[in-house]
């Protein structure tokens, strides 16, 4: 393989050849196939497999064994029943299907040969191994490729080498911090990089660091496990504390997008394939495999108007996710919305519960409860608004009808869970008599009480527009931005009411804010008001238990916001949708400024989550009643990094100092060695130091500020 060219040795190259590159568009060069010229890819070193030396040219195609031996009368049956199968995966080639027969009895032989427009395409097609085409004939699909690989293996059988066992890293250390902190991962440009966020030292502190780890972009799994990464030939997984070693690979060509299930046990991956025709919408794949182990353990294939019912978005038109889970962190079901049906599915095979869907005609949305196995889901109005619209709750896996209620007069519907489940709020924009403009209210669903009893909740101003709504995390609160911009209204309300905990209350509306996003503590209590997009960047830190500000600042062009998991911390960042001021701010909660990262082409800023921890409601209550107790140890670490922090800022002084006062006394000492050299130029006289050989003058200069010209009227005597 050739070594990697310098620039200069390019352009010498190009002169002896007699190319002008100027002329010569770089950006249009592809390389041959399964040519590198040296630079290592990251992405081909992730998945690259060690057994497979060669390149016959033939990943294209692939061999179909064990379906039916036919006589010559039925070939063309046989061809189209199996063409049919394989072209709802790729485009098969013209002359791309061989069926080989017996040279005596003219019948084939059980198997054919398919080839396709592409490697991916095969790919894909190895999905159908174990497709049953009838009780007596099921698929055994291989890339023709491996058999070269299959013609390797051994006649006798040989026991495998037993490999001493070496313990793993341990993937929750960072957990065990010693200075408790978080970390977080950022891309910009090529790199990706996770570090500390140290607070105390008011600055980052990288923990790994990595060009071309992905290509397109990073995600952390739901509880900080780990961080996958996504290439051209499928996803990865990464985990540690400080090395971050690849610890699974999940094959899936071309894939676009990737979510993990809440407990971590399942990584969702998707992708869309061009279509033979263009006519024709674009082929959608989506599998979901075991994290641990990397096996697919379901997949889906059809069409993007297949999974586009009733969503736009994500993907060419598809609703991303497309499966949303159910059961907390169990990870028990998952589910994904149909043409007047809802298919919940379960984990432990991965198939229907109770083998069929739950059909509810013309259903347009739903969603489950974060922390139980319960479905809220949206129909709107039929018949012309005969039938009115309604949300209902159901429960899985009985598919029990929990709750029920009826809504007129509806243009749309919003629903949104409280994060442990105890609350469900509906908004609901409701067309006036009139139908020429509409109005906003809440359907309020008390979701852990008996009955679960449904409140109707109005602004007092109804025709207000709804920018915002957002749930307390783990509280009883929630925060809406409503009225007219650049300067809305933002109210605060409690689904409780004094002694009355089935009330709902008004605690303060905040008039004119340059807000139009709530972002909630991961905590609860404290929450900031962000005016994003046009509003430049506008932060005010509230403190809801004492319903008062805390401090307003401003990041300018500010494109995220995102609260580190333990509510301590902020980051604001301004990505590279801005040409200019790229990077990351951290505040504290209380908005205080504490250090600015700039980064050229800032793509991502993640906080790796955190797992819930295993101390109970009581133990937590405990610890916040005695809090000072236990504060006494890290006030005195703190103590300690402010006064390292002062006499490193005292040490730094000290050296600038030095730095000074040592640049004066080299420049002094060329002063002086220079002195006769001046006084030669002087004609002999020494004038440095004497005062008395210069002559102060006063000037006087007078300047003209201004001319006008008036024309004044003269009079004269006649006589």
């Amino acid at each position: 393989m050739a070594d990697v060219m310098l620039l200069n040795e390019v352009e010498t190259t190009a002169e002896r050849l007699g190319i002008d590159l100027s002329q010569v568009d770089i950006d249009s060069i592809r390389l041959p196939h399964g040519e590198d010229f040296g630079i290592k890819s990251d992405d081909e070193d992730v998945f690259r497999d060690e057994n497979m030396e060669f390149d016959s040219g033939f990943g294209n195609i692939i061999v179909v064994d064990n379906i039916p031996v036919v006589p010559r009368e039925k070939f063309e049956k046989l061809e189209g029943v199996i063409r049919k199968i394989y072209s709802q995966i790729g485009v098969i080639k013209e002359d791309g299907f061989w069926m080989p027969t017996d040279s005596e009895t003219h019948k084939t032989l059980g198997f054919c040969f398919v080839e396709f427009n592409t490697p991916q395409e095969a790919e894909l097609a190895l999905k159908t191994n174990g497709y049953k085409l009838d009780r007596s004939h099921i698929f055994a699909v291989n890339l023709f490729d491996d058999f070269e690989k299959f013609m390797k293996v051994p006649d006798q059988w040989a026991p495998p080498e037993a490999v001493p066992y070496t313990p793993g890293e341990n993937l929750q250390q960072w957990l065990t911090d010693e200075k408790a902190r978080d970390q977080f991962v950022i891309r910009a440009g090529t790199d990706t990089e996770v570090l500390w966020n140290d607070a105390r030292q008011l600055k980052p502190d990288p923990v790994y660091k990595r060009a071309y780890w992905t290509e397109s972009f990073v995600q952390w799994s739901p509880l900080g496990t780990y961080l996958a990464t996504v290439h051209r030939q499928g996803a990865a997984v990464w985990g540690g504390a400080s090395t971050f070693n690849r610890l699974m690979r999940y094959a899936h060509p071309q894939v676009g997008l990737i979510d993990f299930s809440p407990g971590e046990n399942y990584l969702v991956t998707y992708s869309s394939h061009e279509p033979s025709s263009p006519d024709e919408p674009k082929r959608v794949v989506i599998n979901i495999f075991d994290v641990r182990t990397g096996k697919v353990m379901r997949d889906f294939k059809g069409t993007t108007d297949e999974f586009a019912i009733a969503g736009s978005g994500g993907v060419s038109g598809v609703s991303w996710p497309v499966f949303k889970w159910g059961g907390g962190k169990e990870d028990k079901y998952f589910a994904r919305l149909g043409k007047n049906l809802i298919s919940v599915y379960e984990t432990e095979n991965f198939v229907l519960v109770d083998k069929k869907s739950l059909k509810v005609e013309n259903v347009m949305d739903f969603s489950w409860s974060p922390t139980d196995p319960i479905l809220a889901l949206f129909v709107p109005e039929l018949g012309g608004g005969n039938q009115p619209a309604r949300v209902s709750l159901y429960q899985i896996p009985s598919k029990e009808e929990l709750r029920q209620k009826n809504l007129f007069s509806v243009s749309d519907c919003k629903m949104y869970w409280q994060s442990n489940g105890d609350y469900l709020a509906v908004k609901v924009d409701r067309y006036t008599k009139t139908k020429k403009s509409t109005y906003t209210g809440f359907e309020l669903f008390r979701i852990k009480e008996r009955d679960i009893p449904i409140e109707v909740f109005e602004l007092e101003n109804k025709t207000d527009k709804i920018i915002a709504f957002a749930w307390e995390p783990k509280g009883h609160r929630f925060a809406i931005i409503h009225g007219d911009n650049p300067r809305p209204d933002v109210s605060f309300y409690s689904m409780r009411s004094g002694n009355n905990t089935g009330r709902v209350s008004k605690l303060i509306t905040l008039k004119g804010k340059q807000a139009n996003a709530l972002f909630w503590s991961p905590t609860g209590r404290f929450i900031i008001l962000a005016g994003l997009k046009g509003l430049n960047g506008q932060l005010e830190f509230y403190n809801v238990d004492e319903l008062e500000t805390m401090a307003t600042a401003e990041h300018f062009m500010a494109t995220d916001i995102e609260w580190d998991p333990t509510g301590r911390y902020v980051a604001t960042a301004v990505t590279s949708v801005h040409e200019m001021e790229n990077g990351f701010n951290i505040w504290s909660f209380n908005g205080k400024l504490l250090y600015r990262i700039l980064k050229d082409h800032f793509f991502q800023f993640l906080w790796r989550p955190r797992p819930p921890p295993f101390l109970s409601p009581e133990k937590e209550e405990e610890i916040a009643k005695n809090l000072k107790k236990y504060s006494k140890k890290y006030e005195a670490e703190d103590q300690d990094v402010s006064m390292l922090l002062s006499e490193q800022d005292r040490e730094k002084r000290r050296m600038l100092k030095e730095e000074w006062e040592k640049w004066v006394s080299v420049w002094k000492r060329l002063h002086e060695e220079e002195r006769l050299e001046r006084e030669r130029l002087r004609d002999g006289e020494a004038s440095d130091d004497d005062e008395e050989e210069y002559e102060a003058k006063e000037v006087e200069v007078e300047e003209i500020l201004e001319t006008t010209e008036e024309i004044l009227p003269f009079e004269y005597d006649q006589e």
